[in-house]
C-alpha cells in the first residue's frame, strides 16, 4: 500500500514535468474503472491520452476563436442558407473543406449591403477554426485602413504591408465595402 501511495506524488510531479494536466486530472478515476472494467493496460493509456488530446484541441480551438477576433454570434448555425442560390450553397460547402487556404486562393463575395456576405464569411472562418482548426484573423476594413494610413505616418507602411500580407497568405478569405468588412 505505502508503494502505491509513493508512487502518487512521483507520478503527479513527472505529469506536471511533461505538461499533461488532464491526464493528471484523470488517471486515478480511470485507473480505477480500468481496475474494476479489467481494461489492459493499453486501453487504460489509450483512455487518458485520448482525453488530454482531446482537451489540447479544445483549448487550441478556444485560443484560436479569441486570435481570430471573429464576431462569435456570427455563425453558420444562425445563418439562413435558404437565402443562398443552390450554386452558392455548393461553393459553400466546398469551401467549408478549407482547400482554398492550402492552394492560397481568395474568396471574393459580392452582394448588395445587407445581403448576409459578412455574416456568411465570419461563418466560414468560425468552422474552419472549429473544424479544421485553421488560424484567422478579422478586422473591419476602415480600422484597416486606419492601421495602414497609421503606418503611412510613421514611416512603416512598407513593413505593415508585409507583415498584413504575411498574415493574409497564410490562409485568408476577406470581403468589404468602404465602411465595413472583413479581412481574415
Amino acid at each position: 500500500m505505502s508503494a502505491a501511495v509513493d508512487v502518487c506524488p512521483a507520478l503527479i510531479g513527472q505529469l506536471k514535468e511533461l505538461h499533461l494536466p488532464t491526464v493528471r486530472a484523470c488517471y486515478e478515476d480511470t485507473a480505477r474503472r480500468a481496475e474494476r472494467e479489467t481494461l489492459s493496460y493499453e486501453q487504460y493509456l489509450l483512455e487518458v491520452t485520448s482525453r488530454e488530446c482531446e482537451q489540447r484541441r479544445k483549448t487550441r480551438v478556444q485560443r484560436l476563436l479569441k486570435a481570430s477576433a471573429l464576431p462569435l454570434e456570427k455563425s453558420l448555425q444562425n445563418f439562413d442558407l435558404k437565402r443562398l442560390p443552390a450554386k452558392a450553397t455548393r461553393q459553400l460547402r466546398t469551401l467549408l473543406e478549407g482547400g482554398f487556404l492550402d492552394r492560397k486562393e481568395n474568396v471574393l463575395v459580392f452582394g448588395n449591403p445587407g445581403s448576409g456576405k459578412s455574416h456568411l464569411l465570419t461563418a466560414l472562418a468560425q468552422e474552419l477554426v472549429v473544424v479544421r482548426e485553421r488560424k484567422m484573423h478579422f478586422t473591419k476594413c476602415a480600422l484597416l485602413m486606419q492601421d495602414l494610413l497609421t503606418a503611412k505616418r510613421d514611416l512603416r507602411l512598407s513593413r505593415e504591408i508585409k507583415r498584413r500580407a504575411a498574415d493574409f497568405y497564410r490562409g485568408g478569405i476577406s470581403a468589404g465595402r468602404p465602411n465595413v468588412g472583413c479581412e481574415l
